[in-house]
């Protein structure tokens, strides 16, 4: 399994919260911008959930290319790759950098990556491994979570740093075509979560109050940032990480998406 960004020997914590705390505090305070008066938590119904590509799909693929590449070295490879390609985004947004897509922030991630570790990284080898991003499946809960929350009239995002691209053939590979109401990618913010631009996309898409909207995180950071925005925050930590050192911690922890769907129910 590929190691979550905790496991980076670097500054990490240190940059998500600079990154954490310099939008939150850009956009009007931990709820982002202001909006308009709405009825507690406890008294609107979960409608609508979004998903972080990474709670539904698995990415322990991209280890087995990197690997089937660089054998031996390959899981040194992926951990690198997967802190850089997140630092990458935090980094872009807490120094305002012109926004460039997820497709090209994985690019560069995986180039300092081998880079760091002197692996000679050939064209050929890095399409490849690029392309392993284009083919990931789904977690062995995932497809019978997301069928049940279907059944019982929720509509379904997904809600992802990932290019348009990079969802459709995720989506497309792993047999879920019409299982999504929306796929929204970041793209169309021009900001990656946690910018709260970002999550305000399922909002604005789906036509519901943020109450009504319970999100999926895979990293304990998008869990952060996604309560931080209002949403009612489902961590599906499955890694049995602990809650990130970030001042605020999700509504729910849980360690599949088949956990999730047991529990929507009693939400009300």
């Amino acid at each position: 399994m590929m190691p979550d960004c905790s496991s980076s020997t670097l500054h990490r914590r240190s940059i998500l919260t600079l990154a954490t705390g310099a939008l939150a505090s850009a956009l009007g305070g931990c709820h982002g911008a202001a909006q308009p008066p709405q009825s507690s938590a406890a008294s609107r119904q979960v409608r609508a959930v979004a998903f972080d590509a990474l709670a539904v799909f698995d990415a322990a693929s991209v280890v087995a290319r990197c690997e089937g590449a660089f054998p031996g070295r390959g899981e040194q490879l992926a951990a690198s790759w997967r802190v850089r390609q997140f630092e990458y985004t935090w980094i872009r947004a807490v120094s305002r950098r012109p926004y460039i897509d997820f497709w090209h922030i994985t690019q560069d991630a995986l180039v300092y990556a081998a880079k760091s570790m002197s692996i000679d990284l050939s064209l050929s080898t890095r399409s490849e491994l690029m392309n392993a991003w284009l083919s990931l499946k789904p977690w062995p809960d995932s497809v019978p979570a997301l069928q049940a929350m279907k059944s019982a009239g929720l509509r379904l995002a997904l809600l992802s740093n990932f290019t348009p691209v990079m969802q459709r053939e995720c989506v497309h590979g792993s047999g879920l075509d019409g299982v999504f109401d929306r796929l929204l990618t970041t793209d169309a913010a021009g900001a990656f979560k946690p910018d709260p631009r970002a999550y305000q996309l399922a909002v604005s898409a789906m036509g519901l109050g943020r109450e009504e909207i319970a999100f999926a995180a895979f990293g304990g950071w998008d869990a952060a940032g996604s309560k931080c925005f209002g949403f009612r925050t489902f961590w599906i930590d499955r890694q049995a990480l602990p809650v990130e050192e970030l001042g605020v911690e999700p509504d729910t922890i849980v360690s599949t998406l088949g956990e999730m769907a047991a529990l929507l129910p009693t939400m009300a």
